[in-house]
């Protein structure tokens, strides 16, 4: 046992002492050791009590000591206070305690005979923000402080917000203050209700409210009288009793190599941290980016040796055969890869309060133990925490949160965050300053569609090159805004008469526009590519990057393919700019498309001669918010045609057509 824990499992059992429990019968090392341990952070608004909250559940807990309780007495008689003041147990700084308010994040330990528990106190102060994020990023659970008397401020519905994209999946709102409303029923089930209709957006999986009175105590370590009409537990049942073992990712085994051990010749080992699942002595692994395969064949922990490791844990591992390894490689099951990839989309928070984000300067990218070159290729949009609305821009400021496509020198080792925290998660650095400026969770790779566990991307060490002549450039000379209009329907919809007939009037009017049609592909970059649901997907990954090669010489670029799947139509949309890409649903009934039949390809798929015909064999998934929908049973071609050249002359002014 290393000296820190010891220290650790001293302090608790003296809590317990002074208490009156036997610690030498509940509280072994043993026991110590394998405690659960709960991180949580706190947040809300200005002065809505985080940090008297924490002072109440460590002083009611017992978990304060003499010489500590005294100098809070001090320190509350020389600013004359009434009361102590349970808040300067984590107000440290002397600004946060002139002020009232905190700034820094403040970490506490402490324990109870079911748990323990690492407390995050985070800023209110919306300039703050960013350090609600450092002290959240690492959080099982997430207590939203919100002062009854104010109700639901923009700073809660921000943390909130927040707590759901660092994909913290348990949310306690504590309605505080309950004394200062005489603990009114009616006053709490007013923010309840608010509060509930705002989280209905958010991706919170289990959300509790709990109504306190941080000051006096209430509801908070002990069940409070004043409130008879709430038969709930208190927030410190709450915290006790949560379940958060399966929140843990078990399945996914990776193993960022912080450090190569190398006492001598004859050892060479792998050191870090498991960012997630769980491995055992003798199973099959791939080092990344070789894909170099081997098998465990040690785990030494300390001065042991063990048979199996999780999430977690800090170890050193030792391989069967010899490879290449350094730090920022990762070590991974076989059969589990992450994907590997030079480009992929991201939420990102921005913490620099001096310069904005930008988009042509390249940024230093920490991602689990690798450092890379890179930039933000593109901002998407910004989101309004308020609305949870999508909003165009051009740059993120301080504390402001917005969709990203990255681009990296080489490639980086991830899953999304929502399946993996710790590979999902990332930092921007400014190199010039040394300073950390944004904080990103990845969302999806946008360079493949589907994939495979068991592949590797053979481009690895390339970079997109800009070139002189710009699509603005282009745009200008044109006349014209680049747009993709992607036409998706069943075979026999009309969608590639409609797309021809709209080249043709688009051409005539001196517009610089192609046409990709689905034979056409086949026909030549595609003619390898079969008919199965992964060479459809292929097929409609390579479509996209070309109609992005075409959107990026300023064209306007019809797209027709059945695209059967959402997904990846949704992969395509994610290649261009918000607004410059639109989804045309040509809708027709399937018995109409068979009567029609043009190509003959529905005869033979009734008659078992095409497998997987889309509408026949294979499902094909209508888009839910297509920005055209054109029913061609009940449309001509030219109304068609007109709808989207209406569609179209909106685009280029600016103004949206209403649908």
């Amino acid at each position: 046992m290393t000296s820190a824990v010891k220290r650790l499992w001293k302090t608790e059992k003296n809590l317990g002492t002074s208490k009156g429990i036997d610690m030498n019968k509940t509280h072994s090392v043993d026991n110590y050791l394998h405690k659960e341990l709960l991180r949580f952070t706190t947040a809300g608004s200005v002065d809505d009590g985080k940090s008297t909250l924490i002072g109440r559940m460590l002083y009611d807990s017992k978990a304060i000591f003499q010489d500590q309780m005294e100098a809070l007495e001090r320190t509350s008689t020389l600013r004359g206070d009434d009361e102590v003041d349970l808040a300067l147990l984590t107000d440290g700084l002397r600004a946060e305690r002139e002020q009232g308010i905190t700034i820094d994040v403040a970490y506490r330990y402490f324990s109870t005979p079911k748990r323990k528990f690492i407390i995050a106190d985070t800023p209110g102060h919306v300039q703050y923000t960013r350090n609600m994020i450092t002290g959240a990023s690492t959080a099982d659970l997430a207590i939203i402080l919100i002062d009854a008397r104010n109700g639901v401020l923009t700073q809660s519905k921000r943390h909130g917000f927040i707590a759901s994209l660092l994909g913290i999946r348990h949310l306690l709102v504590a309605v505080n203050k309950m004394d200062l409303v005489g603990w009114s029923e009616d006053v709490y089930n007013k923010i309840v209700e608010d509060y509930t209709t705002f989280s209905e957006k958010l991706e919170i999986h289990d959300m509790t409210f709990i109504p306190i009175s941080a000051l006096k105590g209430d509801n908070v370590v002990d069940k409070s009288k004043h409130l008879p009409w709430y038969d709930g537990g208190t927030v410190m049942h709450y915290l006790e009793s949560v379940t958060i073992s399966s929140d843990r990712n078990l399945i996914d085994f990776r193993f960022p190599v912080q450090y190569v051990v190398r006492p001598h010749l004859d050892f060479r080992g792998f050191a870090g941290r498991i960012a997630s699942g769980t491995i055992k002595v003798g199973e099959e692994i791939i080092s990344l980016p070789s894909c170099t395969e081997s098998r465990i064949k040690e785990i030494i922990f300390y001065e042991d040796k063990l048979e199996e490791v999780f999430e977690g844990q800090s170890v050193i591992i030792t391989l069967e055969d010899e490879i290449d390894i350094s730090r920022g490689d990762m070590i991974v099951r076989k059969h589990n890869v992450p994907t590997v990839s030079n480009t992929f989309e991201a939420i990102l928070c921005w913490m620099d309060d001096t310069k904005p984000l930008n988009t042509s300067t390249f940024y230093e990218i920490q991602h689990t133990t690798k450092n890379v070159q890179g930039y933000v290729r593109n901002l998407r949009y910004k989101i309004d925490v308020n609305t949870l609305h999508r909003e165009s821009a051009d740059h993120l400021l301080l504390n402001e949160i917005g969709k990203v496509r990255i681009e990296t020198t080489s490639p980086l080792f991830f899953d999304p965050y929502t399946k993996n925290r710790q590979s999902g998660s990332f930092i921007l650095i400014d190199p010039a300053a040394n300073l950390t400026v944004g904080a990103g969770m990845i969302v999806k790779n946008i360079s493949e569609i589907d994939p495979d566990a068991d592949s590797k991307i053979k481009s690895t060490n390339v970079m997109w090159e800009d070139r002189i002549v710009t699509r603005e450039d282009r745009e200008e000379k044109y006349g014209q805004k680049a747009q993709v209009f992607w036409f998706t329907g069943l075979s026999g919809s009309g969608k590639t008469t409609l797309a021809r007939e709209l080249e043709k009037k688009l051409f005539d009017e001196g517009k610089q526009v192609y046409l990709l049609d689905g034979d056409n592909i086949r026909h030549g970059i595609n003619g390898d590519l079969g008919f199965t649901e992964k060479d459809r997907k292929e097929n409609i990954r390579r479509i996209g990057h070309i109609a992005k090669l075409l959107y990026n010489a300023g064209f306007i670029v019809l797209c027709s393919f059945i695209s059967p799947k959402r997904e990846m139509r949704e992969f395509v949309r994610g290649l261009f700019p918000e607004g410059s890409f639109s989804e045309v649903f040509v809708k027709c009934d399937i018995k109409r498309c068979i009567s029609r039949d043009p190509k003959g390809l529905y005869k033979k798929a009734l008659a078992g001669e095409i497998l997987n015909f889309t509408g026949i064999t294979a499902v094909y998934e209508e888009p839910e918010d297509a920005e055209i929908v054109i029913d061609t049973e009940k449309v001509s071609i030219q109304d068609g045609v007109g709808k989207l050249g209406s569609r179209l002359i909106g685009k280029q002014t600016g103004d949206g057509i209403p649908e």
